[in-house]
């Protein structure tokens, strides 16, 4: 089991610095233009996989959230949604028939909020996917749901289409801390909603919390924490609000002297680290927890936890193929992405035979390696040097020289232990695995001067 992150302030203060979040090596920011369905195509052919997660953008919400940075459209007409399914429907089409010799293991509908949709609107989309891939009796079917906006009766709809898996948007309980980032809700209708999916039968309940928000400070987020706890989530995700107005225009509405400032920013992670401990959750990684008996916690603890773009998943053996606006797909040892902004995705689909790929690389036998490098580190918190060197051939200590140089100051602060051929996280730097990435990185340097990351604490 992974050990108890050990808070330290002194390392908080000399390493808590911004760095990328690692759902991929190298980076999306990595991605150049020029990329087709011809590289989809060479991407699938060259893979080793057949097995395939499912990933559908829905950029729809009814109303903005300050806080948000996710590629989304505010509206309320209804008929959008129905033209965005008309060319999600070309796509599919045209995507599908490269994957027929895959089985779809898992399917996740994210946005904007994915539950803008009606229930006939859902229903359709489902039975689109449904007739053009091969799904099982087993594929794990997780949706993102927007507490405030949920039909009458939806998550019936919902387990009755296959979703067995709900993330549910919370991010904070306290009432003045929702109408200072515009996203009112009643603690009781998320609490009904969370015991309604659990008789429903959904397999997994998620929630996503954010600290940093306005008007937030250590005290109420404490009591949102607690109260998270009473409904006893599957998984929780506490992520680190990270104020960029410059690049997400509605973040500009946020007043910048109702932010809790960065001692208390510190002091609330530090509380919810020892709140969901405590609680026996197991801490799987920077921001994210899951119960002792959910499979995150099962596949770390055997080794077998990976990561992609969506975030920690026990299906790393799945090519990932994103479907929708802004989609970002991860085939063999290809990174593809569509075409962001709605109307050139709508303009590609129908010019391109409906593929709206715009972005793209495709990783070099380098990136391949220190891609498993960071991953191993970022779920497992240790890597096999004697193991991962008979894998790739390598001299551990002259492939990885730089990266173990760029190591030697969190080695000197007992961050990183490298004896009896282990490279080992510590913890104290388990909170820190960010940066311990970095150190493997060589597109950081590319990137970082160019770059705003959000704090790794």
């Amino acid at each position: 089991m992974i050990k108890l992150p050990q808070w330290d302030q002194a390392l908080i203060n000399k390493y808590n610095v911004s760095g990328p979040r690692y759902t991929s090596y190298p980076t999306a920011l990595s991605l150049n233009e020029g990329y087709d369905k011809h590289d989809l195509i060479s991407a699938v052919e060259s893979s080793q996989s057949r097995s395939l997660s499912l990933y559908v953008h829905i950029p729809f919400c009814s109303q903005l959230c300050y806080y948000c940075g996710c590629n989304k459209i505010i509206t309320r007409h209804q008929s959008k949604a129905d033209t965005y399914i008309d060319f999600l429907a070309k796509e599919i089409a045209a995507q599908a028939p490269l994957f027929k010799h895959y089985s779809v293991e898992q399917l996740h509908l994210g946005g904007g909020t994915p539950t803008f949709l009606t229930p006939q609107q859902m229903k359709r989309l489902i039975t689109l996917l449904e007739q053009h891939f091969n799904f099982t009796s087993t594929t794990e079917r997780g949706i993102e749901v927007d507490p405030r906006s949920l039909a009458e009766n939806m998550l019936v709809d919902l387990r009755m289409l296959g979703f067995n898996r709900v993330s549910f948007g919370i991010q904070d309980f306290n009432d003045d801390v929702q109408l200072a980032v515009n996203r009112p809700q009643h603690a009781d209708t998320v609490k009904q909603l969370i015991t309604q999916a659990r008789e429903l039968g959904f397999k997994s309940i998620n929630a996503d919390m954010i600290y940093g928000l306005p008007l937030q400070t250590p005290e109420s987020f404490k009591q949102t924490i607690e109260q998270l706890i009473e409904l006893s989530p599957d998984r929780v995700s506490v992520f680190n609000y990270a104020h960029l107005p410059e690049r997400f225009a509605a973040q500009r509405k946020i007043k910048e002297h109702d932010l809790p400032n960065a001692h208390d920013k510190l002091t609330m992670f530090k509380n919810t680290l020892e709140q969901m401990t405590q609680a026996g959750y197991q801490f799987i990684g920077m921001d994210h927890f899951a119960k002792a008996d959910n499979e995150l916690a099962i596949a770390q603890n055997e080794g077998q936890l990976h990561r992609n773009f969506q975030g920690y998943t026990t299906h790393g053996n799945c090519d990932l193929l994103g479907l929708g606006a802004s989609s970002i797909s991860q085939i063999g040892t290809a990174i593809l992405q569509n075409k962001k902004e709605l109307k050139h995705y709508y303009h590609s689909i129908e010019t391109q035979s409906g593929c709206a790929l715009s972005k793209g690389m495709h990783l070099t036998h380098d990136d391949v390696i220190r891609a498993d490098a960071i991953k191993q580190l970022i779920c497992q918190f240790e890597l096999n040097i004697e193991e991962f060197a008979k894998k790739y051939h390598i001299e551990f200590d002259t492939y990885f020289a730089e990266a173990l140089v760029s190591l030697k100051p969190l080695i000197d602060d007992s961050m990183v232990i490298i004896e009896n051929n282990h490279v080992s996280v510590t913890p104290r730097g388990n909170l820190f695995i960010r940066i311990i990435c970095m150190c493997f990185d060589a597109h950081l340097q590319n990137k970082i001067n160019a770059t705003r990351f959000s704090r790794v604490i």
